[in-house]
């Protein structure tokens, strides 16, 4: 993916034929040369994130995400250096149609970059965030026809055949993935809700009932955007993991509680009609490399591995499950956990209580030992084993750093990270 971005930046240089040498020419070459990679960037950060099934397979919605902020800051810097070294070059030029749909494009993509900053994004709902995030499409349409009337990048038979091209790819990839698949996956499979259940206290549970279910291409450990149709804020997705292996009869999502599109679910009613897009995620089976497993989960990052213990096919007594919750109450899916305990020996460790410092994933009980010193205790020889890890990104990063301190290979450590 890399080699494809690296390669999609030198074509378009190659394409951008205007002198750089002579200013106030090079000013303004410049100045597209910047527009013309912005946008570039703009359009692949779109097809990152366009949900393209065997994409997402080979690098998971982390590793895109990751490469999806990056290239979305980075195509924002350069569009900033458009317009400055526009403004030197050649003033406002207010009256050029083309200007009218760049400064609505420049305002929409301010907005999205904007949200986007971590510590704002933080204090936002999520159903809000995502809200706001859609106007970046508006941002990359309106960018066609300012390149069209303003610019020359269109001229030549390359440069055409490549830019209509690479909106051709986004635009379809966005149409197909993003809203064609889900669509018809929705209107096959027809889930509605059966009930809801309490699991523990902000904990719920809803089990959702359809038609072929056996033909939904989901496994134990990926997650979904959910949007329930039950009124103000039904369009509005969230994403949620299976906490329980895909029945061909029946689905199950576990829902902590926080937030307005959250807190709609523990009122859900059945009956209610979903529509579903996804599977997404490679937390499953096919990264398993056989032998022993240890999982450590926190709080409601216990969904999708509670649904990985029913399905990996460990050894009886060869699974570790590494549970932290701040209260006793707050541990869900105990039966269940019981019942794995008792018929395939999956060793239990809960860890309950406040944390014993920032950045650690210790409770206070083992605020005396160091993570990775604490982490072989709980789980011995875990260097060998396969470790998948769900939480909150913090504790999830201080799990990783000991777990590596520990010898587990890179490629034996899993997550998968479904939130924003």
């Amino acid at each position: 993916m890399r080699i494809v971005l690296v390669l999609s930046l030198l074509i378009v240089t190659a394409l951008c034929t205007v002198g750089l040498d002579d200013a106030p020419a090079g000013v303004a070459a410049w100045g597209r040369l910047a527009a013309l990679w912005s946008a570039d960037l703009l359009l692949l950060q779109v097809v990152l994130m366009a949900r393209i099934p065997w994409i997402e397979r080979a690098y998971g919605q982390d590793t895109l995400a990751r490469w999806h902020r990056w290239t979305g800051f980075a195509s924002f810097q350069l569009l900033l250096t458009h317009v400055v070294l526009a403004l030197i070059a050649y003033g406002m030029r207010a009256s050029d149609p083309g200007m009218l749909w760049a400064y609505v494009a420049f305002v929409a993509l301010v907005l999205v970059v904007v949200t986007s900053v971590r510590r704002l994004r933080r204090r936002m709902r999520y159903e809000s965030w995502h809200l706001l995030h859609l106007y970046a499409y508006l941002g990359v349409g309106l960018a066609l026809p300012h390149m069209l009337l303003l610019g020359s990048d269109f001229r030549s038979p390359a440069a055409r055949a490549y830019w209509w091209g690479l909106y051709a790819v986004a635009a379809g990839s966005v149409l197909v993935f993003r809203l064609g698949l889900p669509v018809l996956r929705t209107l096959r499979h027809r889930l509605t809700v059966d009930h809801v259940d309490p699991e523990a206290p902000g904990l719920v549970s809803v089990y959702l009932s359809g038609r072929r279910l056996d033909r939904l291409p989901v496994r134990a450990g990926q997650f979904f955007v959910w949007r329930f149709l039950d009124g103000k804020g039904a369009m509005r997705g969230n994403p949620f993991s299976l906490s329980g292996p895909p029945r061909s009869d029946a689905l199950r999502i576990t829902v902590k509680v926080v937030g307005d599109g959250s807190s709609r679910v523990a009122t859900l009613r059945p009956g209610t009609k979903v529509l579903i897009e996804g599977p997404y995620g490679r937390m499953t089976a096919a990264t398993y490399g056989g032998g022993p497993v240890t999982m450590l989960a926190c709080g409601v990052g216990v969904t999708p591995l509670l649904a990985l213990l029913w399905d990996l096919p460990y050894g009886n007594g060869k699974a570790t499950l590494v549970y932290r919750t701040r209260h006793p109450h707050e541990v869900a899916f105990l039966n269940e956990l019981e019942w794995l305990a008792e018929h395939r020996g999956v060793r239990l460790v809960p860890l309950v209580g406040p944390r014993a410092e920032a950045g650690s994933w210790l409770p206070a009980e083992y605020a005396d030992h160091d993570d990775a010193e604490a982490l072989r205790l709980l789980s011995p020889d875990i260097a060998g084993h396969d470790v998948y890890v769900c939480g909150p990104d913090a504790w999830t990063a201080s799990v990783f750093r000991a777990a590596r301190q520990v010898g587990v290979p890179p490629a034996r450590l899993h997550r998968e990270r479904f939130g924003w």
